[in-house]
């Protein structure tokens, strides 16, 4: 009889385990440093670098594994904050009150971007700009955001600041709890009619 514990399920399922573990554990290394060692990375997750490269075969790989998990999970805070309906302002402090924006990845979006490029980096984010421009529309056609100013370009504000926000609490300008008012009240500021 065959040992349960070596089925291509268990298989299957320690893999996915694995993976989980080094994606969180890349997550808190790249936190800390852009250019963390792939070695600290496989340690931090508890797995051999063996296992590592299995999955990953470079940093570049992770980063971009774990940057695609990271827009999917932004993604699904932005469609649980409904952008969508209510007055455009309130959905613009939804959008900078989401729960992705300075707690957990504070440190991924460096690392990439050294890494990655930060046109990559921008690409990856396609499913959230869309969101972002849709947000930006519907403002305009409600006469609640400014229309002297092409679209792309406050898209490209807002994404912008988001980041920098990020940037700032990172280097201790702003606290975690601060910043979203902060961004918001610049962003309100920003898009409001001429």
């Amino acid at each position: 009889m065959p040992d349960p514990a070596s089925t291509p399920t268990k298989r299957r399922a320690d893999a996915e385990r694995n993976v989980t573990a080094i994606l969180d554990a890349a997550l808190e290394c790249f936190g800390r440093s852009p250019d963390a060692p792939m070695t600290e990375v496989a340690k931090a997750a508890g797995v051999s670098r063996v296992t590592l490269y299995a999955h990953f075969t470079s940093r570049e790989a992770l980063l971009d594994a774990l940057l695609q998990r990271t827009i999917a999970e932004i993604d699904a805070a932005l469609e649980a904050a409904d952008l969508d309906h209510g007055p455009p302002q309130e959905a613009v402090a939804r959008l900078m009150h989401a729960p992705w924006l300075l707690v957990r990845f504070r440190g991924l979006y460096a690392a990439a971007v050294r890494h990655l490029g930060a046109e990559h980096v921008h690409h990856r984010h396609d499913p959230v700009l869309a969101r972002i421009d849709r947000l930006i529309a519907r403002g305009q056609d409600e006469g609640a955001f400014r229309t002297d100013l092409p679209r792309h370009w406050l898209g490209t504000a807002v994404y912008n600041l988001a980041h920098a926000v990020i940037a700032e609490v990172k280097e201790g300008h702003l606290t975690a709890e601060e910043a979203p008012a902060v961004v918001t009240a610049s962003l309100i500021s920003l898009l409001g009619p001429a």
